[in-house]
């Protein structure tokens, strides 16, 4: 009788979305929102943060609508994004990892959706009418929507990867190669920090944002959702 219980709850399900789905969402949705910027601009975008304050306002006097548009997806990329952090968060609990490395996951993954939705208000607000017509004001939102969707952002998602990646490294739930990605794209969202005070660095920024997107959906193809997967992944991946 016990064997048969231990048997039910190994292969029980763990309840909540499809994490692959999830990430593709999110994909879609950060993606459109920088394809939409550069279909109603005709590719005349802002490529650093750091460039004058007359430039920045004359793009966003004459882009208003691409700047709505693409705030709107970035905001609505938010919401996958923590869903998808909690949904891994719970699926790891419910596999039984209960160590430091999950709850580091949550709060990574939650404060990168939160900074994601800041800053897309933040460019919102800039693209008002109006707004943009105040140099100051407009050099300024465009400051702090680099500072939350860039280095915010950035830094945060990549403690989200570690937590995950070396949940992963010590179960063997996850392959190797995905796990070894998502350590080393951890550790250039650290180093990009450094974009605060040495400008060459916020190259690593974006690095992070595209790869960072190919983690996310393998991770959500391959986490287990049931100890017994979890076991023969572990088998699996212990082999390889």
């Amino acid at each position: 009788m016990k064997k048969d219980h231990e048997e039910i709850v190994n292969e029980a399900r763990h309840r909540g979305p499809n994490l692959g789905g999830v990430g593709v969402v999110y994909a879609v949705l950060f993606l459109g929102s920088l394809a939409a910027t550069a279909i109603l601009t005709k590719g005349d975008r802002i490529i650093s943060p750091f460039i004058s304050a007359d430039l920045v306002q004359a793009f966003f006097t004459g882009n208003g609508d691409a700047g709505r548009v693409a705030a709107l997806l970035q905001f609505g990329a938010a919401v996958p994004l923590g869903i998808f952090a909690a949904t891994v968060v719970s699926r790891l609990q419910f596999l039984g990892v209960n160590v430091a490395g999950v709850f580091i996951s949550l709060f990574g993954g939650f404060a990168a959706s939160l900074f994601s939705a800041i800053s897309a208000v933040l460019q919102w607000s800039l693209a008002l009418p109006g707004v943009a017509s105040q140099t100051d004001i407009t050099h300024v939102l465009h400051l702090l929507t680099f500072a939350t969707g860039g280095v915010g952002f950035v830094v945060t998602f990549g403690l989200f990867l570690a937590g995950v990646s070396l949940v992963a490294w010590f179960t063997r739930i996850l392959p190797r190669w995905l796990v070894v990605l998502g350590l080393v794209i951890a550790a250039i969202a650290q180093v990009s920090s450094l974009s605060l005070i040495f400008i060459p660095a916020s190259y690593l920024l974006p690095v992070v944002r595209f790869v960072g997107l190919i983690w996310m959906i393998a991770t959500g193809l391959l986490l287990p959702r049931s100890r017994a997967e979890a076991q023969k992944k572990r088998l699996r991946n212990v082999a390889a």
